[in-house]
């Protein structure tokens, strides 16, 4: 780069000074810029008026400076080239390097926008991760942060040891491609048997073919995504409480595998609910559940509620149970067990 903007000053100072003499020996300023441009390029057309002898010698110091300045200017800019090309090949190699020593980290194949948002998610908690990506425009954004990539097909069995899957403890596989996933996760699997291998589908339908392929887990994101913004609409208190409580985000992530779920139940004013306490609501309720928030008529959240808060009308229960559970019958009075044979 300090080749080029030398280069680039000395060919516009030639270029400038050569019009300036022509124009004082009484050139116009269309003829000087002519010559000068002719000479310095080596077109040579001859001269345009007669030169004297110290007309001659400026020609000749123009000549020499001009073509001087253009060797530099050309000599930098192959230089730049061939620099940027060489600190590429030894970025890559120190990058390979370091990838060589990493061990019980993660793999992350694809770089879109879940591949994104997974690496700063594992940036930020200081998690080691390798990035495999064969698109050279998300590898250039890529390029810009501190992780390490490699450039290559995930499908393929070399790129996934140049990633060290043999020595990785979980690979993700995120790529838009429900086949090209499935592919990825029997390469991982057969490459590493302990593997913890997260697979993205993007059909329902593949779930059970990422699963047979070696999954340990599978993630639907339309799914989920169609999922929280029904929730968002049937449930907006409890989802604004997920948003703003992180405790309650991963307390909901960690029990969904169970079937279990933070849900929502609104007290309206008829509700048997209103005027008891949370401890009476718990240790009747016709099944096991457990209070963790209390969305207060008047806009108040209280996470962790107290056992003697009373309940009152237009307050939002936020609760952890089964989700085919309905608070209703959660709080409800026990049912009698009625034994067979046993009168009404």
């Amino acid at each position: 780069m300090r080749a080029l903007v030398i280069g680039s000053i000395i060919m516009l100072t030639t270029l400038i000074v050569g019009v300036l003499g022509y124009c004082l020996a009484g050139w116009s300023i269309i003829d000087a810029i002519f010559m000068v441009i002719i000479t310095v390029f080596g077109v040579g057309y001859g001269e345009i008026h007669p030169e004297g002898p110290l007309l001659r010698i400026f020609t000749m110091c123009i000549i020499l400076a001009g073509c001087t300045s253009l060797i530099y200017l050309i000599g930098g800019f192959i230089q730049s080239i061939t620099e940027g090309e060489i600190q590429k090949a030894f970025g890559r190699r120190r990058m390979q390097a370091d990838i060589d020593k990493l061990t019980d980290h993660a793999i992350i194949c694809g770089y879109g926008r879940i591949g994104r948002i997974i690496s700063e998610q594992l940036t930020n908690a200081g998690r080691p991760f390798v990035v495999i990506e064969k698109d050279t425009e998300k590898l250039g954004e890529a390029g810009t942060r501190p992780l390490n990539y490699i450039q290559g097909d995930a499908t393929e069995e070399v790129t996934l040891n140049l990633a060290g899957v043999s020595r990785a403890s979980v690979l993700a596989t995120v790529l838009p491609n429900d086949a090209a996933n499935v592919f990825i996760t029997l390469s991982a699997r057969n490459l590493n048997t302990s593997l913890k291998i997260i697979a993205r589908g993007e059909q329902p339908s593949t779930e059970d073919k990422l699963f047979q392929a070696g999954a340990n887990r599978v993630v639907l994101p339309a799914q989920i995504g169609a999922q929280r913004i029904a929730d968002q609409i049937i449930h907006p208190t409890t989802e604004d409480l997920l948003q703003n409580n992180r405790a309650l985000q991963q307390l909901d992530s960690d029990l969904g595998d169970l079937g279990i779920h933070v849900r929502e139940y609104k007290v309206e004013s008829d509700s048997p609910l209103v005027g008891r306490s949370l401890g009476q609501i718990e240790s009747q309720g016709a099944a096991p559940f457990l209070m963790v928030a209390l969305h207060k008529a008047d806009g108040r959240d209280i996470v962790q509620p107290k056992p003697d808060t009373v309940i009152q009308a237009g307050d939002s229960l936020i609760y952890v149970a089964h989700q085919d559970n309905p608070l209703e019958l959660l709080a409800g009075k026990p049912s009698r067990i009625r034994y067979r044979g046993a009168k009404a």
